[in-house]
């Protein structure tokens, strides 16, 4: 029987795809501060339990990947991925194609994290703006990490940022 109240699911991970996962393990700890909670190992295309659901999902002929989790300062896992003959998209900005396209963290110091970001072989996409230019503080900024993965940095919280309504 299904609850019939309503409430908001929590958010609780997000998978990213990297060509290397020893390279991204430090650089999101380094760079993001984010935890190392599973260290980097293998995954075998095999009848474990991890290998079935793995098959599961990816389908017959994977072989193996390797595989790190993560977690933010809030809980929020962060599972990395490395598949063996993985390639770098063309464009990894695609923002029309359906699916999600970036991640999004904050950081009052925006300027800082640019910095870092870039020194550690990421790139910025734009320069850093202000959502309600004179009416509030609250900035951001697109960016690409190493591996290709988009990261939008906020100065302020999701829902501070979008509790006035339009903009």
């Amino acid at each position: 029987m299904q609850n019939s109240k309503q409430y908001p699911i929590n958010f609780s991970h997000i998978g990213l795809s990297v060509p290397d996962i020893h390279a991204a393990v430090k650089f999101y700890s380094e760079v993001m501060g984010w935890y190392t909670i599973m260290e980097p190992s293998t995954v075998k295309e095999d009848d474990s339990a991890i290998g079935v659901m793995s098959t599961e999902v990816f389908g017959e002929g994977w072989g193996s990947y390797n595989i790190a989790h993560m977690t933010t300062g809030d809980g929020i896992g962060i599972e990395i991925f490395e598949f063996k003959d993985n390639v770098d998209p063309d464009n990894n900005f695609k923002f029309w194609e359906t699916g999600i396209f970036h991640y999004g963290v904050q950081d009052p110091d925006i300027e800082g994290l640019v910095e870092k970001i870039k020194q550690h072989g990421g790139k910025q996409r734009m320069p850093i703006k202000e959502y309600y230019p004179g009416e509030k503080p609250f900035r951001m900024v697109y960016m690409e990490d190493p591996f290709g993965n988009l990261v939008e940095i906020y100065t302020h919280s999701y829902d501070l940022t979008y509790s006035q309504g339009a903009y």
